[in-house]
């Protein structure tokens, strides 16, 4: 994996750049819609490639479990199994150490599971994680990180990332060097903590000499407030080597995505717009929009009309209205579809803005209109 930047904001820290994998490249900054079992519920590999997309997030853990890795490599690998003709990024199964609780045991080894599938006791080691990723023929890898929320007691969290740290360096040291692999910066809401962990990791060698080829910054998005994950971004990212791809874990809202990119983050993914698209709340240059509302029984405009999707060419709010009113499933696939454009469209302004030097102003502007939107949902 390669990145290059090509341009840099001379008013902000945001950047326009270039990832490059063995399955194509992704100009950033760049959004990866969540295909978490090798799917993005609803739509085909085609759709998502015709909404723009060039990278998506699959969840290691989950394919692990079903189909299994020996599987999807004797089938040619993720991209191949799943029809998708591009680079693919694997989450490690960090977040299913919080998300799945009780049944959840975490040791310096690794972490014991009970599987969501069958309730079957499995193991999952950092380098573990590192080999199932070779098998899947993924472009990059999150290590194994130990994620707890950020508003847990500071003993609580500073186990997590110091242990965090401890696996990463083991999964460098059983890494190849021939495809990505990011560290994650973990460390709660606490500067010091945050800052040490980015530290770290931006200077960690592997017994081959192998360093990280990127970064994730995780532990956010779990109920902290958005000054507080402006001032964690604030204090992690000038620890990080600039050279390097900074990759902002699970966030998501329009105005979360622009306020980053201004501090230098080059990489998202989120399920906001295939789960929102799923449950009727389409995002639009307006603000959100709740398609189950009556008031879009009768009107014949689209979703929004600043959108060249093929749910906004072709259908109308009282349409799609109807659909999920008599619980159609075409509903929350066209919903779905438009959201997952909008996203792409999001981030198409975003890296033309930074490339003609007025991203800052844009954004400012941005900023103001989305979170205004926010608070009134149509």
């Amino acid at each position: 994996m390669k990145f290059v930047v090509e341009r840099a904001d001379s008013h902000s820290g945001a950047r326009s750049g270039v990832i490059e994998t063995s399955h194509g490249s992704s100009d950033t900054p760049l959004f990866m819609p969540v295909a978490t079992r090798a799917t993005v519920k609803g739509l085909t590999a085609e759709q998502i490639r015709q909404c723009g997309a060039d990278m998506l997030l699959v969840n290691l853990f989950h394919l692990w479990l079903r189909p299994g890795e020996k599987v999807i490599k004797a089938l040619g690998g993720t991209a191949r199994f799943m029809g998708w003709a591009g680079p693919t990024l694997a989450d490690s199964g960090g977040y299913q150490i919080y998300s799945l609780g009780e049944g959840t045991v975490v040791r310096e080894e690794g972490a014991s599971f009970r599987s969501p599938y069958d309730g079957e006791k499995v193991f999952l080691s950092p380098e573990e994680v590192v080999r199932i990723s070779i098998d899947l023929d993924v472009d990059v890898t999150m290590v194994l990180d130990h994620l707890v929320a950020p508003l847990w007691s500071p003993e609580i969290v500073r186990e997590a990332f110091l242990r965090t740290l401890r696996w990463a360096r083991r999964s460098l040291d059983v890494s190849n060097g021939d495809r990505g692999l990011f560290g994650i910066v973990q460390g709660g809401l606490d500067p010091e903590s945050r800052a040490f962990c980015a530290s770290q990791l931006n200077d960690m060698e592997g017994n081959d000499g192998q360093r990280f080829s990127g970064f994730g910054i995780g532990g956010l998005g779990i109920g902290e407030s958005f000054e507080d994950r402006n001032a964690i971004l604030d204090v992690t990212l000038p620890c990080l080597d600039a050279d390097k791809p900074r990759y902002l874990m699970g966030i998501g809202y329009p105005e979360d995505i622009i306020s980053a990119v201004l501090r230098g983050i080059d990489m998202f993914d989120c399920v906001l717009p295939t789960r929102n698209g799923r449950n009727g709340t389409a995002f639009t240059w307006s603000g959100p929009l709740a398609i189950r509302n009556a008031c879009h029984a009768p009107d014949e405009s689209p979703l929004d009309p600043e959108c060249g999707c093929a749910a906004c060419r072709s259908c109308s709010r009282a349409y799609i209205h109807h659909l999920f009113r008599n619980k159609e499933m075409l509903g929350p696939v066209l919903i779905t579809l438009h959201n997952v454009s909008f996203y792409q469209d999001l981030m198409r302004v975003i890296r033309d803005q930074i490339r003609s030097g007025t991203y800052r102003e844009w954004a400012n502007d941005r900023l103001v209109s989305f979170s205004k939107a926010r608070g009134g949902t149509t």
